[in-house]
């Protein structure tokens, strides 16, 4: 990495110690934007397309303009990633409504803002190989969870309360059925055959999730987007958590009581190892 972090701000790149956001910014006062992170193999962005597309139906959504097209937007992430030589890492980037005087309504004339920043880090090999433990607790989030926006206390909480609890992450359940964790997919293995919450507005449609569905395909396993109980995840075979920076991630005890054998499970393996070879080469 670079000893000086550069950020994108609009269409400038930016050294971090210079960039200021202004106070009248709605994503500080409301929460009003939104956010997609894409994971970066070997200096590469991965999965781009879909999360673009994710973006988009975010932006419109919301009712956010995008100050950008596609592909202007992916060449300006591509630069940033050379400028910050990040080889294995992440894009953060966030759009907001834009800089005007606090109050409810959509401001006349504000400009929506991108910014955008590089995070140098390594696959978590050590919780993909042993697998995490896991509470649940009651979903009381918005029902919009398909949007990608800023608004994530509700998510920051119960991630606190399960670190709390000295565990890994937290499941949510809207009154027994389960929905997903606090920044990952969730899918359970009975019988070989995996199951998952259908991606509609009660969880958020993960791109890890799409590569999952995809490789299980693939793979020639039965997999069905149906909804489960807590009683299914805490009697699964296997359990595992998906997302841009979790990968395909085990868990092995939830609520204190071990996920089949309290290992990492076949399908879990074979989904990794699949997941893995999608990985793009230097």
């Amino acid at each position: 990495m670079s000893m000086t972090q550069i950020y994108l701000y609009q269409n400038e790149f930016v050294a971090k110690e210079a960039l200021h956001i202004s106070p009248e910014d709605r994503g500080y006062y409301f929460g009003d934007g939104l956010y997609e992170v894409i994971r970066v193999y070997n200096g590469k962005l991965y999965e781009a397309g879909p999360h673009f597309a994710r973006l988009t139906r975010t932006a419109e959504a919301l009712r956010i303009p995008l100050p950008f097209t596609e592909d202007e937007l992916s060449a300006q992430l591509e630069k940033l990633i050379q400028v910050n030589e990040l080889h294995e890492g992440s894009v953060y980037m966030q759009i907001t409504r834009g800089a005007a005087p606090r109050s409810h309504p959509f401001p006349a004339s504000a400009e929506p803002i991108l910014m955008a920043y590089t995070t140098s880090y390594q696959r978590p090999v050590a919780t993909l190989e042993e697998g995490i433990t896991a509470v649940t607790t009651d979903d009381i989030r918005w029902l919009r969870c398909d949007l990608k926006t800023l608004n994530l206390l509700p998510n920051v909480m119960a991630k606190q309360h399960a670190m709390d609890q000295g565990a890994g992450d937290v499941i949510f359940h809207r009154s027994g059925t389960v929905t997903e964790s606090s920044s990952s997919n969730v899918m359970i293995v009975k019988n070989n055959v995996i199951k998952t919450h259908p991606a509609n507005n009660l969880i958020l449609h993960g791109i890890t999730r799409l590569v999952v569905l995809r490789l299980a395909k693939q793979e020639g396993i039965q997999l069905e987007e149906a909804a489960f109980t807590v009683d299914e995840l805490l009697n699964a075979d296997e359990v595992f958590i998906t997302s841009t920076t979790a990968e395909v991630t085990p868990v092995i005890q939830i609520d204190g009581k071990a996920i089949g054998s309290g290992k990492p499970g076949p399908l879990t393996r074979q989904l990794q190892t699949a997941f893995e070879a999608t990985i793009p080469s230097k």
